[in-house]
């Protein structure tokens, strides 16, 4: 399935896409990125950085361009990081599951898309079946599809990877 933008990859296609934060430095380059997100359908984001990343905001470039009305809501987790609790995890993904059930389609980043999105898409893919270390190779090939994994690996650290292995929201 074809990717709306270059560095995502579909995780449920035409349901849930993963990726990199969507806008860029400048408004032309962050318009040219925000639009085919939202032509695909995207009807929620689903924001994953942190005050610490200093990203510079998108909500206006959303509103400027939709043609439906479209959610954008933020979870900021730390760079490098796993989420501070795991209600907050499955809130994460509570959100996700009503999107999907209500036809919607979600977009999750972080900044580059990596290690705090493949956390909370490792956790997602663990409540859909794929436990532990299955969640994780799940992932892995998912994350093949994004020319980024040519350089890295998602998630990037073993804390995030022992967070996915361990995922079980029926212990909390």
């Amino acid at each position: 399935m074809r990717r709306p933008i270059k560095n995502c990859y579909w995780v449920v296609p035409k349901k849930f896409l993963a990726g990199e934060y969507p806008r860029e430095y400048d408004e032309v380059s962050s318009i040219k990125k925000i639009t085919p997100l939202l032509k695909a359908g995207i009807t929620s984001f689903i924001d994953l950085t942190h005050p610490d990343d200093h990203m510079a905001p998108y909500r206006h470039f959303v509103n400027q361009l939709r043609r439906q009305p479209v959610k954008i809501r933020h979870y900021p987790i730390p760079d490098f990081s796993i989420p501070d609790s795991k209600n907050l995890t499955s809130e994460i993904l509570n959100v996700i599951d009503l999107e999907i059930k209500e036809n919607g389609m979600v977009y999750l980043h972080c900044w580059g898309g990596i290690g705090r999105t493949g956390t909370i898409v490792g956790c997602w893919l663990s409540r859909h079946g794929y436990n532990g270390k299955a969640a994780l190779r799940r992932l892995h090939e998912l994350w093949k599809k994004c020319p980024k994994s040519r350089y890295r690996n998602s998630p990037e650290s073993i804390e995030q990877e022992q967070y996915i292995i361990n995922w079980d929201e029926n212990q909390y």
